[in-house]
């Protein structure tokens, strides 16, 4: 067994996985990181690995501690921030700041995360994005009332499209 297929193993004993959570191959760092035994310990270090697919596996990983996943709320690589978007274990101050960033993939994770508060997934669901708000409209703990206010803001977007196709036919003809 190489060391991948022992970083996967869902027997392989804490002290192995310590000892590979330093292997020199990223795919051996990346398997110690998701795996569900990976002491919290460990986690932190490897959120803090060169490599980022390494640090966006810590963020997935449902053992990752509150404070980690703040930390890699700030990463420089924006798929690991969505990870940490994604993640249930996320703390709600976080998702907050996570909903107003830059890239839409981040706030349609916010927008899918059971545990975004309702003031935030009202925000999201006047998105500019169309992901954005259709993840909160999936979400299941979007009350009826935001339900509504996305289903508005669509009907009206629609209009919009329709009004400009209408003036570009017209312009054009």
């Amino acid at each position: 067994m190489d060391n991948l297929e022992v970083a996967e193993n869902p027997n392989t004993s804490v002290e192995t996985l310590k000892d590979l959570a330093t292997d020199e191959y990223c795919s051996v760092r990346r398997g110690v990181s998701r795996h569900p035994n990976t002491p919290v310990e460990i986690l932190k270090v490897l959120a803090t690995d060169e490599d980022y697919w390494v640090r966006w596996e810590v963020a997935k990983n449902p053992n990752t501690p509150v404070e980690t996943l703040k930390v890699l709320a700030t990463d420089k690589n924006g798929g690991v921030i969505w990870r940490v978007a994604h993640n249930p274990n996320t703390p709600v101050e976080t998702l907050k700041i996570l909903a107003t960033d830059k890239d839409s993939g981040v706030r349609w994770g916010v927008a899918h995360n059971p545990n975004t508060p309702v003031e935030t997934l009202k925000v999201l669901a006047t998105d500019e994005n169309d992901y954005v708000r259709r993840g909160v409209a999936h979400n299941p703990n979007t009350p009826i009332e935001i339900h509504k206010l996305v289903d508005a803001y669509e009907f009206i977007q629609k209009l919009e499209d329709t009004s400009q196709t209408g003036t570009t036919i017209l312009q054009n003809s």
